[in-house]
């Protein structure tokens, strides 16, 4: 007779393992038996599992997850969410944060969502609010350029140990950034506005995607674009198989990147065509992804591959827009070789502009990104990695300089567009920069904070079409439809 099988509680870290291992085809049997779980335990990680994700994804230390073995909510859960979802914008945009700054705003938002009782954020509270967590630190109290320099030195010198230690060459070394792109936004005689851009005194609507750059160190490996659109399958993609496009789409009804899809992107994509490139270079498939803190990616707990070997590192919150590579003219000459191009696109159709406008779709503008992507030079890339690894340039020589494309460029275009003759150079320098703040992540208000922990959804998103790309409208003539009707009555006799 067999005995009482003794009672396991795993860790948080432990039932990410298992939800990798069910992905990646295990079955629930075998995973009981290696865990010395029950069957049902497997199958409730397995109903649990963006739950955990998203709680794991939150979390800020990977030894902490390793000890937790709950998921204990708050007392007061709806505060927990909105302040959650607070921290990780401040945290996300370098604001210093300290232990002070978060009662204050716990206390907000305690009595904003209208809860009852009185609410006393004491240093135990904000202890606990870490520990479920698992945030390290909550008291950064380097003020915003004050001190970033040292922060700055202090990170590079501590990255270069680590890559050292782990023995890694810049090809191994990858860093990955959002932005927002406003596809159909085209310059004007007057002024450009964010998301509504006038054309020749024409209003287009707002029309944005996501988009990600990708790249190792040397820039001689560049991932496929990732972009997220509003709609599953845009009309354009009617006739196009997204598995064919020439960068990786994802959906969101907001076009926001997230945790999901940032996390569908490192493990499917991200993975896959690191460990490919590594291989054809004759290296080790071990690999680091640098990234920012921004609230759409996951933590390192996640972002890790079943070997361990291909992983994230995250840059301290007060240095990331300093140093950042893809920060440091990578994303900004993408859009100024995408915007360039769609100019001397509509220069070589001999179109109008109103008319090339209307015209245009997103699958024309994700072919336009990707070629703007590709021409983007390894030296530009390389040369973004400088504040953090200063050897590369001397290592591959990289002394000279890239032809970028400049405002004098594009004017030279525009003398050639018709109605655009005239657009002065600040009206260009606009339209170039019109998105260069433009974050890859949805920021949030207060009030839509506050929402959010309540659990209330946009009005909007309700009754939310799937498809939201306008299709310029087919205008046939009379002559042309009686042929056509015509042609049908002959064939249907």
């Amino acid at each position: 007779m067999s005995g009482k099988r003794k009672r396991v509680v795993l860790t948080i870290k432990d039932k990410l393992d298992i939800i990798k291992k069910l992905e990646d085809g295990g079955s629930s049997k075998q995973l009981a038996v290696i865990y010395g779980i029950g069957e049902t335990t497997v199958r409730d990680i397995r109903k649990n599992k963006e739950k955990i994700i998203t709680y794991a994804s939150s979390s800020d230390s990977t030894s902490l997850l390793a000890k937790r073995k709950s998921m204990k909510p708050s007392m007061y859960e709806e505060l927990d969410k909105a302040m959650l979802e607070w921290f990780n914008q401040q945290r996300a945009k370098g604001n210093p944060i300290s232990g002070p700054i978060c009662a204050k705003r716990a206390e907000f938002f305690f009595y904003a969502l209208g809860m009852d009782g009185d609410f006393n954020p004491s240093a135990g509270w904000l202890t606990r609010f870490k520990q479920r967590h698992s945030i390290r630190e909550i008291n950064i109290r380097n003020e915003r350029l004050n001190g970033d320099e040292t922060a700055v030195e202090d990170f590079c010198n501590n990255f270069r140990d680590f890559i050292e230690r782990e023995n890694l060459q810049p090809e191994q070394i990858y860093n990955a950034d959002e932005t927002g792109l406003f596809w159909k936004c085209l310059p004007s005689r007057t002024s450009v506005i964010k998301g509504k851009c006038t054309v020749s005194g024409h209003k287009s609507i707002e029309e944005r995607v996501t988009i990600m750059c990708c790249a190792n160190a040397t820039g001689l490996h560049k991932l496929k674009l990732c972009v997220v659109g509003k709609a599953k399958k845009p009309r354009s993609f009617k006739a196009t198989d997204t598995s064919n496009l020439p960068v990786s789409y994802f959906s969101q009804k907001g076009a926001w990147m997230d945790l999901s899809i940032f996390r569908q992107w490192f493990d499917k994509i991200f993975v896959p065509q690191v460990r490919e490139y590594l291989r054809s270079k004759g290296l080790q498939e071990k690999a680091v992804l640098l990234l920012d803190n921004s609230p759409t990616h996951p933590n390192e707990n996640v972002l890790r591959s079943d070997d361990g070997q291909i992983f994230a590192k995250y840059l301290p919150p007060n240095v990331a827009s300093l140093i950042q590579p893809s920060d440091q003219g990578v994303i900004a000459t993408m859009k100024r070789n995408y915007r360039a191009g769609l100019l001397q696109n509509n220069l070589e159709e001999g179109n109008d502009l109103k008319s090339f406008w209307k015209k245009l779709t997103l699958l024309d503008a994700l072919y336009e990104i990707a070629m703007a992507w590709n021409l983007v030079k390894p030296i530009t890339i390389s040369r973004a990695w400088k504040k953090i690894l200063p050897t590369i340039e001397e290592k591959e020589g990289l002394d000279f300089d890239e032809e970028d494309v400049s405002v004098a460029t594009v004017a030279t275009i525009l003398q050639h567009t018709k109605g655009l003759e005239n657009v002065t150079t600040e009206n260009i320098e606009k339209w170039l920069e019109v998105d260069s703040t433009e974050p890859g992540y949805q920021v949030l208000t207060d009030s839509e904070i506050i929402r959010r922990a309540q659990g209330q959804t946009d009005e909007s998103s309700e009754n939310e079409e799937e498809e939201i790309e306008l299709i310029p409208e087919k205008h046939i003539n009379h002559a042309a439809a009686l042929q056509w009707t015509e042609n049908l009555l002959d064939y249907l006799e």
